[in-house]
């Protein structure tokens, strides 16, 4: 009695605790969720506000704001499409770490160009567009780098395979072609041509169901020791009345 009390005990003790881990597994899963929804949200404000900003305006604000969308837009296109290659090519692992090197750079550059937005003397603002500019070509080059070399590898990839499996297509066309197969004793013309020439058995490919043409039958009939084709149906016994 006091070990089925015991064993009753412990298990009740592991459902709560996998209640538990369950409960908190999912409530962390809803905040990265809740988070992430968050990041994109706030991410689409700020590009958009970007954008207004690079067309709206003119001067410093509105080269800064340009500087800052082209620096997003690259960055983001380059870690989106590393990530989505990774998963097929896992040679670009070791892309995504330089990437990663080089977003830790980028993300340096646009606190810096958010933080000259908020600067009222626009002349010191100006001294510094030069360097600022070159930075950003700096990042954004090496990022698109990065981009189109993962891409023209995924598109070579696929060439090759296109390639490959378009020969082995042309060579199973080819030997669908042959028609002396090792069947054929000698024969060297198509399997229609040979059932109309010879007198054997004739079969019909039909899909309608269509009987062959009757062929003149031997005199001493068929050979019962012949093993008949795993098509040929089974000849019904005639009957007499």
């Amino acid at each position: 009695m006091e070990a089925a009390i015991v064993i009753m005990a412990l298990l009740f003790v592991a459902f709560v605790a996998l209640g538990v881990y369950a409960t908190v597994k999912v409530a962390k899963a809803a905040k990265r969720g809740v988070d992430r929804t968050i990041d994109q949200a706030r991410r689409t404000v700020e590009d958009t506000t970007l954008r207004a900003k690079s067309f709206g305006q003119t001067g410093v604000a509105g080269e800064l704001a340009q500087l800052r969308l082209t620096l997003r837009t690259s960055m983001r296109a380059t870690q989106d499409a590393l990530q989505a290659g990774v998963a097929e090519d896992a040679s670009l692992k070791e892309s995504l770490d330089l990437f990663a090197r080089l977003s830790s750079h980028g993300r340096e550059l646009d606190e810096d160009l958010k933080r000259l937005e908020r600067e009222p003397d626009k002349s010191r603002v100006r001294e510094q567009l030069g360097d600022l500019r070159r930075r950003t070509e700096q990042v954004t080059h090496s990022a698109d780098a990065l981009r189109w070399a993962a891409r023209d590898r995924a598109q070579r990839f696929a060439q090759d395979d296109l390639s490959s499996l378009s020969a082995q297509i042309d060579m199973e066309a080819g030997a669908l072609r042959h028609w002396t197969g090792s069947g054929t004793e000698g024969a060297s013309a198509p399997a229609s041509a040979s059932a109309q020439s010879a007198g054997g058995d004739a079969f019909s490919w039909s899909e309608t169901g269509a009987p062959a043409p009757e062929q003149p039958q031997a005199i001493t009939g068929p050979d019962p020791l012949r093993t008949p084709y795993p098509w040929e149906k089974t000849a019904r016994p005639e009957t007499t009345t």
